[in-house]
């Protein structure tokens, strides 16, 4: 059987690249003009098994070394089918690990570009040990600066693991991703199936969750890249960048979220309504889509938002959801980022298969990284908040620094529905014709919000169209923690 880490990709084919593809030639359109200073251009390989002595190319197969984008320095490589296959022996591990590790004495973001076929089969376990030191080196990295994987082309096996250890792979529409390939699954498993199939962008974007971004072709991927480096710090030791304060899309924020709580709405009209620009960089767009994240601005500084999404499942939190949050979540804290989080939840999605799929597990990693999260969050219910949902969307009693809402929201264990039919259960069986008011009652009584302001579980009611005011007025007032090494940023 062919292993996972070299996935029947054939080590020393090219047949894959094309004009222009070459590694040198993708770095430079990545980073500003003439900005590119390679090292280790001359380093070959020292195998002599299987022919290799009579191959040994210069860069052995990946292109590594620094550069800019837009003026902020980053350490750089990408890896090129066109030599050996892109495939990584001990020599292309050693640059690959090198970039890293320079990235972090150096204090700035590093950014990959994959396009490998796996382990070198030739150089044998070398090759599975050089795999191992890039793995180590990604964890080293993690949490003390920006990493960033670019998958541009096939990987598979080995090749898979370095994107995903890092905080963001962005995944081209030509790209794969698989750990054993169509070969190995049909003789494993019995399925007949392609590489899009098996480890397409459709699957990475829309069902694993693996990728973050999906862009049509090379360009778009480093645009994309270009954007989210805006966004970042160069290092956890670094603050991100401040941009010039740009007022929000002027829409009516009352008129976007229905007063019906079962009308659907797309939250990322509220956010446009808030942020700098109407501008918001989504991460994991076409997964759990239920969960809106992604960086925007505020007063020029970046913040992470996490939004329900009432558009999709009616925002309910499911567990792809929850794992989606909390390693967002995770990431922001790592890296000082804000946090302002817009809440308009019915629950968790209820289910044998949630159950059966660890929903309480995935739920609590979401609990946790808000509970442990140290920088400024900040929470706006926006029309309802019920449940366990409730506390785990970044409530006041988990340590949210300010917990806003609109004068409409509900905040409750349930909805009113399935409150009213379990407290007036009996009274219901006699006279039934009283639910609609035994509900209203409810309502009154129980779920308002002057009831949770009251009780300080929210700090402050507030108009719609005050949303952005406010968040500037508190964000200004919460800096943050001094910057610094906090976590690591784990894989979910």
């Amino acid at each position: 059987m062919t292993s996972a880490l070299h996935a029947e990709t054939p080590a020393l084919s090219a047949d894959h690249a094309r004009p222009g593809d070459s590694a040198r030639a993708r770095l430079t359109r990545l980073l500003d003009h003439d900005s590119l200073v390679e090292l280790g251009s001359q380093r070959r390989h020292q195998a002599a098994s299987f022919g290799l002595d009579r191959r040994r190319p210069d860069s052995d197969g990946v292109i590594a070394g620094t550069g800019t984008v837009d003026g902020r320095p980053v350490d750089v490589y990408a890896q090129d089918r066109r030599v050996l296959g892109g495939s990584l022996g001990e020599a292309h591990a050693d640059k690959i690990v090198r970039t890293i590790d320079e990235a972090v004495r150096g204090r700035v973001p590093v950014v990959g570009i994959n396009d490998s076929g796996g382990a070198r089969i030739q150089e044998g376990v070398a090759a599975l040990d050089g795999y191992g030191r890039v793995f180590s080196a990604n964890v080293r990295a993690s949490g003390h600066v920006p990493q960033i994987a670019l998958v541009l082309g096939p990987c598979a096996g080995g090749a898979t693991y370095s994107p995903a250890l890092m905080d963001f792979v962005v995944m081209t529409d030509e790209a794969t991703m698989f750990l054993t390939g169509p070969r190995v699954v049909k003789a494993v498993t019995g399925e007949d199936v392609d590489a899009r199939a098996l480890g397409g962008p459709e699957v990475h974007g829309g069902r694993s969750g693996v990728a973050h971004f999906v862009a049509a072709d090379d360009e778009a991927a480093f645009a994309i890249c270009r954007d989210l480096l805006s966004y970042l710090p160069s290092s956890s030791s670094d603050a991100a960048p401040v941009a010039p304060a740009r007022p929000p899309v002027d829409v009516d924020l009352r008129a976007i979220v229905p007063g019906d709580d079962r009308q659907p709405y797309d939250v990322r009209d509220v956010i446009a309504g808030i942020v700098d620009g109407g501008s918001l960089l989504e991460v994991q767009a076409g997964w759990a889509r239920n969960l809106v994240i992604g960086f925007s601005r505020i007063d020029g500084r970046t913040v992470g938002i996490v939004a329900n999404q009432a558009a999709w499942l009616a925002g309910v939190l499911d567990l792809q959801a929850a794992e989606k949050g909390a390693r967002f979540v995770r990431f922001c804290d790592a890296f000082g980022i804000p946090l302002v989080v817009l809440v308009d939840v019915p629950g968790f999605l209820p289910g044998t298969a949630q159950e059966g799929n660890g929903v309480i597990r995935k739920g609590a990693k979401l609990l946790h990284a808000f509970a442990s999260a140290t920088v400024p969050r900040v929470t706006v219910v926006l029309r309802k908040a019920f449940g366990g949902s409730y506390i785990v969307m970044n409530s006041r009693s988990l340590g949210a620094d300010a917990v806003l809402a609109w004068p409409d929201a509900e905040l409750a264990v349930m909805g009113a529905e399935g409150a009213a039919d379990i407290i007036f259960r009996r009274q219901l069986d006699e006279r039934p014709d009283d639910r609609d008011d035994l509900i209203a009652g409810y309502r009154r009584d129980a779920m308002h919000v002057d009831l949770a302001a009251q009780r300080g579980s929210v700090d402050e009611i507030i108009a719609p169209e005050r949303t952005r005011e406010v968040l500037v007025g508190l964000l200004r007032s919460l800096r943050g923690r001094p910057p610094g090494f906090v976590h690591d940023n784990l894989p979910q």
